[in-house]
Order: C-alpha cells, then structure tokens, then sequence
C-alpha cells in the first residue's frame, strides 16, 4: 500500500510530505562523530533516529544512499575557529599520531552502534580523506567573492554573504544583529567581523596535522567537510541532511552558506535535526563533561548509573521519545525502558504459544486488521516511534487475552498480527530480542532443567511406571531435545 511520509522540515520549520528528487533515489547525509573519546549517550540519538529513517526509506522500496561522515581534522575546541584540533590535542596528550587516535575512537564508534542495532551507512567517507574536495569548495567561494584571505587563513565573508542571500534562514538569527554586538572585537584577530568563519586554517608550527594547499600548509575548517562530501557523494542537490539540533547554528548554517556561495543554490531539500539527550536539563556532551559513555551504560561502571543497561533498553530508552522532543537521563526512565522493552519481546515471543481457532472475533479482527495502518499513521508523521510503541503494546495486551483464552483468533489472523509486530519491532524500530542473557547462559540453564526432568523419569522408570518414562522422554523430543539410554544413564542434546 502506499504511503504518505511527512517529515518536519527545519528550514521551513514545519511538516512537509516527502517526495525525492529522483525517485526512487533518495541521497541522505547526516554528521558522524568527532572521533576524539568513547561514544556516549548523546551520539547514540542520532544514530539511531535516522538509522529508523533510513529502514523506513527502503522499507518503502526506496533506494537510499545514506552518508554518514567521520570528523578526523579541522573541528577545533570552539566553534569561533579557536582552540586546538580535538583530536590532534588528544594524540599530544596521549603521545601518539592523530590517525591513531581517530582509528581507535572509530572502532569504539562501530563497535557501539552494533550493539545498539545500527545499521552501517552506505558510505562512511573520513574528513581527511577528502582534503582536495574541500580545497577546492574554498577555491569556488573565492572566486565568487565569498571568502577572502588573512594571514595564510581563508575565511568566510558572511557580511557580504548576506547583503547577496540572506545568512541565518535555517537557524532564525539575524546577523545584523551580531555584528552589531562584535563591533568592538572587529579587526582584533584575523577576520573582518566575528562572524565569519574559517573554511581554511594556517597550520602554526608544531601543528601535526597539515597539508598542502594554495594558500600555504594548513587543515580545512569544520564546516567544509560536509558540504564537500555531500556533493562528491550525493551531487549538488539531494534530499536530506541530518544531525543534532545543537548543529543548527553552527555548521548546518555555514553549510548552507558555503553551499550557495560556491554553487548559487542550496543543496539540502529537506533539513532534520533530532533533539538533545539532557541530564538535569543541560545537554549531555564531551565538551561539557557531563557524559556518559555508552559501554558505562552497558556495564553498569558510572557513579551516576544504578545498576547496567543493555543495548536495546538504551535503543528502546531513545525510541520512547520523538526524536524531536528532549530526553532527559534518569535511571526510573531507563528502568522503564527496560520494562517496556521486555514486555514487547515477551509478547512477541509469546506469539508462538496461541492455538489459532476457526475464526476470530469481531473486536480481536477489527484491531488486528487496522493495526498495521495504524503503525504505519504513525511512522509516516514524522517517525512517531512512540505512537508505534504505544501500538505494539496493544497488541501485547491482546496477546495477554488470547494465551488466557479469553479471546479467539483465526491462524489468519494470527499471522497478520504476527507479521505487523515483527515487520514495525524489529525490521522498522531495529529491536532485536536479547533477553539479556547470553548463549552460553542459555544453554547452562537448559542443561539443569533437562537434568531435572531426567532425574524424574530416572525414578518412574525405577518405579516401573514406564508410561510415565516414555511420556517425559517424548515430550522432550517434541521440545526438540534427544535422549539416548545408556549403561550409565541417560544423555541428551538439543537438536538445533
């Protein structure tokens, strides 16, 4: 059946309805980590959210190319351009090369975003791996009058930017505005007002991470990357750009400028920004210090944590949420998420335990044959993955009511309810059912229940009670496992 997405638009701040440049193409970006320190909570959100965005694009028969960047130079402690290289700053601390740093973050970064049920972008292109691209989006802007030089440096002229275009149209700031309140810091530093940013740096002696250019020996600006990448990957116009919302202004702002000053027009169809991971209301972020890494989640190892939290709880945590609404850590929330998450793959698996009957009921058939619509209402609005939540938990509620046969079910019905669950948890969501334990764990606790039933019939057969023996031993091959009777006793296996 075909569906009508609506995404929220950013720069149109409002719900627009979905249609791709060229169908059934779709070119989605969105920013990767700063690979500098461990994952955190904060960087899961984002991954997650369009890692739903682009199951439900191909779910839809799309054919997506999903861009997902690594920021391995050029992103300095703050934002004004200033400050050290996050990572070069860290490989000096830790006495190692840059490369060195980036690789070992970018293995915790994938190693991360499996656990949590991440799908891999169809390209993942590194910062500096694409040094020329960038090089030469800042000879475009040069040229067109966009940019100019200072001292090595090459920066943005947003002034002259805006008299031409209008900066700002994404995050609502009026740039008259500041530059009016940097008057005084004008002609302080390099640049002609605060305002403009770097598409350029010089390289000051002593900075490990450099390369040759036009303009002398030096590292991109932040900002460039993306807006290089994209266009290599995606061409010069595609359909949607991701990221946090803390990105909004910034580097989405100074991506759409650099954007239209080197190529006359924007890039980017649709802007999407999910919301900020809060602890007590302030953003969760390595630049504050008030994270907590991903594998402390899955370990239970921080102070503030109350006990561990395994992947799907964190992924079903985020889920909970619209991803455009603030979610605030709290161990009641996450204690919530994992009774939530649990009660769906209880439901799910007790999906397996219904005896279908000759038909269904007339309320049990309405709701399963709206069910899937009803998920879909809720994906297509923006990815209400809350509402899809609410949905499945209806249909746990219904499956409650069946195993206790207080409701019937046809086997057609049956597997429609069973294909919508398992089609929207984990095809749509990206849930899988872990249960917390682990294979190893499993098989321990198998082996004691079937040593328990063999001790059982080992005392009917003692009894003679040989109807009893060859019931137990039939039903658990029925179970699946097999018992052999030996000179020394009973053994078994399960058969997989």
């Amino acid at each position: 059946m075909e569906q009508n997405l609506l995404i929220y638009n950013t720069l149109s701040r409002s719900k627009e309805l979905f249609k791709p440049l060229h169908a059934p193409h779709v070119g989605m970006y969105v920013c990767g980590p700063t690979v500098y320190g461990d994952p955190h909570l904060g960087h899961a959100r984002p991954a997650i959210t369009f890692d739903v965005l682009f199951r439900y694009l191909r779910h839809l028969g799309y054919k997506v190319r999903y861009v997902r960047n690594i920021t391995d130079v050029g992103h300095l402690e703050h934002d004004a351009d200033e400050g050290d290289d996050k990572i070069e700053k860290k490989a000096r601390l830790e006495q190692l090369e840059p490369m060195e740093i980036a690789q070992h973050y970018a293995n915790r970064y994938h190693k991360a975003m499996e656990r949590l049920g991440v799908l891999p972008p169809s390209i993942e292109p590194r910062a500096t791996g694409h040094i020329i691209e960038q090089e030469e989006l800042v000879k475009q802007i040069l040229a067109n009058g966009y940019a100019y030089e200072s001292n090595g440096s090459i920066y943005f002229d947003v002034e002259r930017y805006d008299r031409d275009h209008k900066y700002g149209i994404l995050s609502g700031r009026n740039l008259t505005d500041i530059i009016n309140n940097s008057r005084e810091l004008a002609g302080t530093g390099e640049k002609r007002n605060q305002a403009d940013f770097a598409l350029w740096k010089k390289a000051q002696p002593g900075h490990i991470m450099r390369w040759p250019s036009p303009w002398g020996a030096g590292f991109p600006g932040w900002h460039c990357e993306c807006t290089a990448m994209g266009r290599k990957y995606l061409g010069d116009h595609f359909d949607i750009h991701g990221g946090g919302m803390d990105l909004v202004f910034p580097h989405h702002e100074c991506e759409i400028a650099q954007a239209v000053a080197s190529q006359g027009d924007q890039m980017v169809r649709y802007w999407m920004h999910n919301n900020m991971i809060t602890i007590n209301g302030q953003k969760m972020g390595k630049s504050l210090g008030n994270f907590i890494t991903l594998e402390q989640f899955f370990q239970g190892s921080h102070p503030s944590l109350e006990q561990a939290y395994t992947p799907m709880t964190i992924r079903f945590f985020i889920l909970s949420a619209h991803y455009r609404g603030t979610v605030d850590f709290s161990n009641d929330a996450l204690k919530a998420a994992q009774k939530g998450y649990e009660r769906l793959m209880n439901g799910l698996s007790d999906l397996e335990r219904i005896q279908p009957a000759k038909g269904s009921q007339p309320e049990v058939a309405r709701f399963v044959g709206a069910l899937r619509q009803r998920l879909y209402d809720a994906m297509n609005d923006d990815l209400q993955t809350p509402l899809v939540i609410s949905g499945l938990f209806e249909a746990c509620h219904l499956i409650n009511t069946l195993i206790d046969h207080k409701a019937k079910i046809s086997a057609d019905d049956l597997q429609a309810l069973s294909d919508t669950m398992h089609t929207f948890a984990f095809d749509l969501l990206g849930l899988s059912n872990e249960k917390g334990q682990t294979g190893e764990a499993r098989e321990e606790a198998y082996g004691k229940v079937v040593e328990m039933v063999l001790r059982l019939r080992q005392q009917a057969k003692e009894a003679k009670d040989w109807a009893t023996s060859d019931q137990i031993r039939d039903a658990l091959a029925e179970a699946g496992f097999e018992v052999k009777d030996t000179k020394d006793g009973a053994t078994w296996k399960l058969n997989r």
